[in-house]
């Protein structure tokens, strides 16, 4: 295959010029298939240069690394018999191998998404991605004056920086624009939104502008006044409610323990954009739980009250993500940060599909659950009805 081979002659060249930042292989060429994603990352392991194969089962990772030759004979093995589509990220450019529902091949180069590679040493050291240098830090009382750590802000300092770490591994696994624009859904005082502004635009260099939503008033002035102080131009907090935010033009959505139906609200804005990345993590699932207040569960496990509360969430988050699927998303749902610090640990995340899923086989998945805990609808599923 031309296509095929050309872009495996990109990633050698890529590799030798120390443009290579990372590949996507993507839609399984089996509907059927356990294996849904593989993620490919350079790596030195004693002097050497390998690829690292991230494989994504339904259930499960496994990574293996391998020598360059037999890396090159992996990615062609997985695109000719795994995967129809491909994402190579350089510093140069992206390429893209797209395959058509015909199954005609083709390969596109799109300007690059990435202007430098990350430190690909497997046994680095942990990388701090906000430190003591941050002014905002400062200003939002993370560190002293002297940029030293305030002791009782040491749980929110790990959070920041799971953040972060998590966001750049997401960011440089979706195609996005030159220009991006993020909003934050339910900003609150706005540790996240600021340091994620400062990690895109000073320290991974894109042309980023970010827009935190929020409706407490004294928050929305606190923000814009630290922003201005910390020279940081394009980032803006708004007062407003997130159903009554307009603008569709929205690359990354973020909702980070914006309550109850308000996460769906974000959700639903994130659908209407099409944004390339949606990332939240829910909280106060009273939705659903109200709505089968008083109803008998066939299940032993919801005889007690904290199971309850714990399997609804579980139940209204996996509709989200069922819903965000019918929508043309890919999902996945992880621990956040560990719940020795917080129980609101869960993320939802939603990366933009390059093609649509199979809407009678979810809308099966999303009736059985429905129906096993006897729910007439979710609140999202009423939203996304006017798409």
């Amino acid at each position: 295959m031309k296509e095929l081979n050309e872009l495996v002659e990109i990633v050698k060249g890529a590799l030798l010029s120390g443009e290579f930042v990372k590949m996507t292989l993507s839609k399984s060429k089996d509907k059927n298939a356990v294996l849904q994603n593989c993620y490919v990352r350079s790596i030195v392991v004693k002097n050497n240069t390998l690829l690292s194969f991230n494989y994504r089962y339904q259930t499960r990772d496994e990574t293996k690394n391998y020598a360059l030759e037999e890396s090159y004979k992996e990615l062609i093995n997985l695109l000719q018999h795994n995967f129809q589509n491909a994402v190579l990220f350089t510093t140069s450019a992206d390429f893209l191998l797209q395959t058509s529902k015909k199954g005609a091949v083709t390969l596109l180069k799109q300007k690059p998404s990435f202007t430098s590679t990350s430190d690909v040493s497997h046994d680095r050291q942990k990388v701090k991605r906000a430190s003591g240098s941050d002014h905002y830090l400062t200003l939002l009382g993370v560190n002293d004056e002297e940029g030293k750590l305030i002791p009782k802000m040491a749980d929110k300092f790990r959070q920041i920086n799971k953040y972060l770490e998590i966001m750049e591994d997401l960011v440089r696994s979706v195609v996005l624009p030159e220009k991006i624009h993020v909003v934050d859904m339910g900003s609150g005082k706005g540790y996240l939104t600021f340091a994620l502004y400062d990690f895109l635009k000073n320290k991974l260099s894109l042309d980023v502008t970010v827009t935190g939503i929020e409706l407490r008033t004294e928050l929305v002035e606190y923000c814009n006044s630290t922003a201005q102080q910390c020279g940081f131009d394009q980032l803006q907090f708004v007062c407003q409610p997130i159903e009554d935010y307009k603008d569709k033009h929205i690359d990354i959505l973020i909702a980070l323990h914006a309550c109850d139906t308000a996460t769906d609200d974000a959700l639903y804005k994130g659908i209407l954009s099409k944004a390339s990345l949606v990332v939240c993590a829910p909280c106060c699932h009273k939705q659903i739980r109200q709505q089968v207040k008083g109803i008998e569960q066939e299940s032993p496990l919801l005889k007690y009250g904290i199971f309850k509360e714990r399997q609804f969430e579980m139940v209204t988050d996996t509709i989200r993500a069922l819903i965000m699927e019918q929508h043309q998303y890919q999902t996945k749902i992880f621990e956040f940060i560990s719940n020795e610090h917080t129980r609101k640990n869960v993320m939802l995340v939603a990366s933009r599909a390059a093609q649509p899923a199979d809407l009678s086989a979810i809308s099966t998945k999303i009736k059985a659950i429905k129906d096993a805990y006897h729910i007439d609808f979710h609140y999202l599923e009423k939203l996304t009805k006017k798409v």
